[in-house]
């Protein structure tokens, strides 16, 4: 049993020699809760893929398998192989066809990505960008987190016009800058006071050691205190803390290795390249449950990688599957077997967000799963090449915000652009615009 003579904050957090980790949610901080209520969270997660999905032919009896879009419509919807991972959660899962951007659906489809979350203009000399849907959430949120919200990609920084490495835009409509080095945003936001570089950081740690390490004594005094449930909690995040910073290690381990000399001179300087993409992927994608496990944000955005081959992420077919092209190439190939390269590739991506979204169902606070309480857009901002019309789109997760799931609805593009989409998220979320970009109202059927 709890010893309910004392309770924690729900904000309290683990101390050890230089680092300070907050803690998930515990039975213990029930009374504080209850002293100090506050309305259960609504949280948001964006997560994109460039350069569009493989959409053969519907009719393509040999490749059709390797199409984006499940067969059959509504409820009746057939998984095709590419999003076969997501089939376990089938019944949280809605997926959308037919959406795009009026203001982008006459561009290069690579450069629709500036616009992906907010709808606004990039067409050549009048690029006049908006805020993105999750500051929009990020900006209702923000008092009842630490953080206003996370963004991250593979590039990070801002990149530049037409072909930006960040997800999110401010209130004029300018790029914030994207993290993309797990070590420097695990130290930031779950071992705070940590160093301003991996070396720095190695040296205050010491090497072989883990934050885990350096807050061992005092989760064993907090071990002691706890009940049974909360033992087995405490022990649960600080398995998933090791693990994430075991990850982190073995990309950081790639990084100490010579590399062959190559052209950075198109790639931002902070960009990570020459790691394990499968474990990149799964340690960006791992740090943004521990951050709405801890309720240090309750918005995040996640670039898995850029358009138009630039960047890290162009390599992941090669390191990830054997594909000895980038991704873009894949993208623009007709020779055969092209469906298949792009197809696969298309599946790695959706393993690895179904890989996160188990996480997001598994890992569960006060209120229950974190899944059920947030809404994750997954898509990317075309379809085929350079084809900036019916984005491939799901949005997972929301029950307990009333989302309805389990059908693949085909849109019509010339009625519902894809910022009534983005509306009806808002809605959701328990933020109540009237508008969003160039929405014409929410979806009827969404929540």
């Amino acid at each position: 049993m709890t010893d309910k003579s004392w309770h924690l904050d729900r904000r309290s957090f683990l101390r050890g020699a230089g680092v300070a980790c907050a803690l998930p949610y515990l039975e213990a901080m029930e009374g504080a809760a209850r002293a100090r209520p506050k309305a259960a969270p609504k949280r948001m997660c964006f997560v994109s893929f460039p350069n569009g999905a493989a959409l053969p032919d519907a009719k393509d009896e040999e490749n059709r398998r390797w199409r984006w879009f499940p067969d059959g419509e509504g409820e009746s919807f057939e998984f095709t192989d590419v999003l076969r991972a997501m089939e376990p959660f089938r019944d949280q899962l809605s997926i959308h066809g037919g959406l795009s951007h009026p203001l982008s659906r006459e561009l290069l489809g690579h450069l629709a990505g500036d616009t992906w979350l907010t709808a606004g203009d990039a067409r050549f000399e009048s690029y006049k960008n908006r805020i993105s849907v999750d500051q929009v959430a990020a900006t209702a949120m923000k008092a009842e987190t630490r953080y206003p919200s996370l963004a991250l990609s593979s590039d990070g920084g801002v990149g530049y016009k037409s072909r930006v490495s960040t997800l999110s835009f401010d209130r004029h409509g300018k790029p914030i800058p994207a993290e993309s080095l797990p070590r420097l945003i695990f130290e930031r936001y779950f071992a705070a006071q940590g160093g301003s570089s991996v070396a720095d950081r190695r040296k205050s740690l010491g090497r072989g050691k883990r934050v885990v390490d350096l807050v061992l004594e005092d989760s064993r005094q907090l071990h002691r205190r706890l009940g049974s449930q909360d033992q087995q909690k405490l022990d649960e995040f600080l398995g998933s803390l090791s693990q994430v910073e075991e990850q982190i290690e073995r990309n950081e381990s790639w990084l100490d290795r010579p590399m062959k000399p190559f052209d950075a001179s198109g790639i931002e300087r902070d960009a990570l390249s020459g790691v394990d993409p499968n474990a990149y992927l799964r340690s960006m994608l791992d740090l943004i449950v521990l951050a709405f496990e801890t309720d240090l944000t309750r918005v995040a955005t996640f670039q898995m990688a850029r358009e138009d081959g630039m960047g890290p992420g162009d390599k992941y077919p090669s390191l990830a599957l054997g594909i000895k092209k980038g991704h873009h190439t894949i993208s623009h190939d007709n020779a055969k077997g092209h469906w298949e390269e792009w197809g696969r590739l298309d599946q790695w991506y959706a393993g690895h967000f179904a890989h996160f979204i188990g996480r997001m169902a598994a890992v569960v606070d006060e209120h229950g799963p974190l899944l059920d309480r947030t809404q994750v857009l997954y898509g990317s901002c075309c379809s085929t090449t350079h084809n900036a019309r019916n984005y491939p789109l799901m949005v997972v997760g929301g029950s307990a915000l009333g989302v309805k799931h389990g059908r693949y609805t085909v849109h019509d593009e010339k009625h519902t652009p894809m910022s009534n989409l983005l509306l009806s998220m808002l809605h959701a979320g328990g933020i109540e615009a009237e508008s969003f970009g160039d929405s014409t109202g929410p979806l009827a059927d969404y929540a």
